[in-house]
């Protein structure tokens, strides 16, 4: 089956990366890393941004009693060492065409963020990693993938879950009745308060016309199939 996509934006949460007792496991980012590979090749051009709650996480900041504004810089630095560890990856694995921008300067691993240079890169068929979210607080990874996603002209935002297959009316953990909902619109999401992602980041999906593909990563290939559009997931558009 042909790709779907031209261009795509991928969103990993950090836990998807997340041994048992380890902040990573090294099968995992090996298997994301194999699957991006391969769509690479076949001339997906991917964008990636990675979660860093495998790192860190609110209700530590918390339990530290920081302040909101520390917290999210501090959740925006995890973002940056998943970046550089998914890079890492890519590279010990053969794939070299690879960039991570951030929008926190760190000039010694990563490149000041900018979306004409970032465009350049995909159509050069580099893997394009964004870290440090938007690059001020009180703003969500998910809100910084939106983001990306729309200046970077992507035809679909990839929302990767682990082990939900997309969109449910209610929580299926605590409602077996729970209704799949194969199609959805940014409005949606607002209305019917579906935990999807923030309302921000809702709203600038809507205002930027970007489809969301929400998916179960867990499962053989399932990046690769969705890629393909052979797997089941909930398209909000």
């Amino acid at each position: 089956m042909a790709l779907q996509f031209k261009r795509v934006l991928l969103k990993i949460s950090g836990e998807a990366l997340k041994g048992n007792e380890d902040i990573y496991d090294k099968d995992k980012l090996g298997d994301v890393a194999r699957q991006v590979i391969k769509l690479a090749e076949e001339g997906l051009q991917v964008g990636i941004v990675i979660g860093g709650g495998n790192i860190w996480r609110g209700k530590l900041a918390g339990t530290l009693e920081l302040h909101r504004i520390e917290a999210d810089y501090m959740g925006m630095l995890a973002t940056i060492m998943n970046a550089l560890a998914f890079e890492a990856t890519l590279k010990k694995m053969g794939f070299s065409k690879v960039k991570v921008y951030s929008s926190l300067e760190i000039k010694t691993v990563t490149t000041a963020y900018n979306y004409r240079d970032a465009r350049e890169k995909l159509d050069e068929g580099y893997v394009v990693i964004f870290a440090g979210g938007t690059g001020y607080s009180y703003f969500t990874t998910d809100t910084g993938a939106c983001i990306r996603g729309i200046e970077i002209q992507a035809d679909a935002l990839l929302m990767a879950k682990n082990g939900t297959k997309g969109v449910y009316d209610s929580d299926p953990n605590a409602n077996p009745n729970a209704k799949f909902l194969d199609s959805l619109t940014h409005s949606d999401l607002v209305v019917q308060n579906l935990q999807v992602m923030d309302s921000t980041a809702a709203t600038l999906s809507r205002d930027g016309n970007l489809e969301i593909v929400v998916f179960d990563m867990n499962g053989k290939d399932n990046i690769i199939k969705i890629a393909h559009g052979d797997l089941e997931a909930t398209y909000i558009k």
